[in-house]
């Protein structure tokens, strides 16, 4: 199982006792829906491991977690800061209409009926989520905001969107020689 065929579930903060378990932070909207998980993939030197949970506990986004055969402090403190992964087939399905972010990749942005790119890469920034999408040879960042993303359909593998006026141009415009 690669990358490509997982999600981010969450990232491994600390160790919490001496008995092996790890606090974890669930990067998920409703992390109790995965009260019930067996095992989880860990990302180890940039390769996915599968490990089987012997204990979980979810309070809000706070996670403690023990894994089989990790049983004391040393064992676990080797995975602190490692990220969680889950196969993509493990994602809690969506009201019509919804959807999780890395489905955009590979959908055509429209700035109303005018083609503009398909999207490339996606930028989960703090306070902005970003598309972005390729311009004729250029990156162009979109923010994913209510106000500028109209519609996305997942079946037509397009997002329509009110591009602000000027916004391409702020990403394709070449640098004027100072002189």
């Amino acid at each position: 199982m690669g990358f490509d065929d997982c999600y981010l579930l969450g990232h491994l903060v600390k160790t919490h006792g001496l008995r092996g378990e790890l606090t974890a932070h669930f990067d998920v909207d409703f992390p109790a829906e995965y009260q019930e998980l067996e095992s989880v993939f860990v990302d180890q030197n940039g390769k996915l491991v599968p490990f089987f949970i012997e204990t979980l506990s979810i309070q809000g986004n706070k996670v403690l977690i023990a894994f089989d055969d990790v049983d004391d402090i040393d064992t676990a403190s080797q995975f602190v800061g490692s990220s969680l992964y889950l196969p993509l087939e493990n994602l809690p399905p969506l009201p019509d209409g919804k959807y999780y972010f890395h489905q955009l990749i590979g959908l055509t942005l429209y700035d109303g009926e005018s083609v503009v790119g398909e999207v490339k890469e996606l930028y989960d920034l703090p306070n902005n989520r970003l598309i972005g999408v390729d311009y004729n040879g250029a990156e162009v960042l979109i923010p994913l905001t209510d106000e500028i993303i109209d519609e996305v359909n997942l079946a037509d593998k397009k997002i329509t969107a009110s591009l602000p006026e000027g916004l391409l141009e702020v990403f394709t415009e070449s640098d004027k020689d100072e002189t």
